[in-house]
């Protein structure tokens, strides 16, 4: 199978007809094959005249163009019998290389849209796992998740949002620093009042800043009842920032 050579951006010969047939602004399904033969003659000797290398699928389309255009000229034997129209082959894989071309054409906008993605590889709570978040019994890993799971429903932060790309970032530490100087000064916090920005980053930055505090005890979490409020305490005795 030979490899189609790209010549004025045009890869390969149905591609080259497919333009001829639109900017002559003609019907695909009725090609005037007399000058779009010619058309096309002339953009391979043009070719050739600038002494550009030819590939050879080109010039056996350039001779099927001609076949077809002697046997359009060949008079009918019986006007009432009904032949088969020598341009329809070439018709119809124009039309499927057309098909061709605009499923290229999709595949290229999914393309750009998916670098507009932003994706992140999941999270590990294994190493949380390890030790239960105790402190007064109440409350657990798996009550974290949940609650922040249905805090982002509430939020609708499902939806797609609009964002940007900017070089501010916030890491664990700092969250974690924002978060000691908030219980500093109330001593206790609801825990979805900790996520007063509503961006992904922001709120996966707040909910691992938490885990780790919990992990070394510097917070309690607390837990009264099932699906009440969640509310994070500083732990009595730790030495302020």
């Amino acid at each position: 199978m030979e490899t189609n050579f790209v010549i004025n951006d045009f890869e390969g010969p149905l591609d080259l007809l497919l333009h001829l047939i639109k900017t002559s602004k003609m019907d695909i399904y009725d090609i005037k094959i007399e000058e779009i033969t010619k058309q096309y003659v002339d953009f391979i000797n043009k070719q050739k005249d600038m002494n550009l290398t030819v590939a050879s699928s080109y010039l056996v389309m350039a001779s099927e163009l001609i076949e077809i255009k002697s046997k359009m000229l060949l008079p009918r034997n019986n006007e009432e019998e009904e032949e088969e129209d020598p341009r329809e082959e070439l018709v119809n894989r124009l039309i499927e290389y057309q098909k061709y071309k605009d499923m290229i054409s999709s595949f290229k906008e999914l393309e750009m849209d998916r670098k507009n993605i932003f994706t992140k590889e999941p999270i590990n709570f294994n190493e949380y796992s390890d030790r239960t978040i105790e402190n007064d019994g109440s409350v657990t890993l798996d009550d974290l998740v949940n609650a922040l799971s249905n805090f982002l429903k509430r939020k609708e932060l499902e939806k797609p949002i609009s964002t940007k790309i900017t070089k501010k970032e916030i890491s664990v530490q700092d969250r974690t620093n924002d978060i000691r100087n908030i219980l500093n000064e109330k001593k206790k916090v609801s825990f979805f009042d900790l996520f007063e920005v509503k961006t992904r980053e922001y709120v996966v930055v707040t909910f691992l800043s938490i885990l780790e505090m919990a992990k070394y005890g510097e917070i309690d979490i607390i837990q009264e009842d099932n699906f009440n409020n969640i509310i994070i305490n500083k732990r009595e005795g730790e030495v302020d920032d």
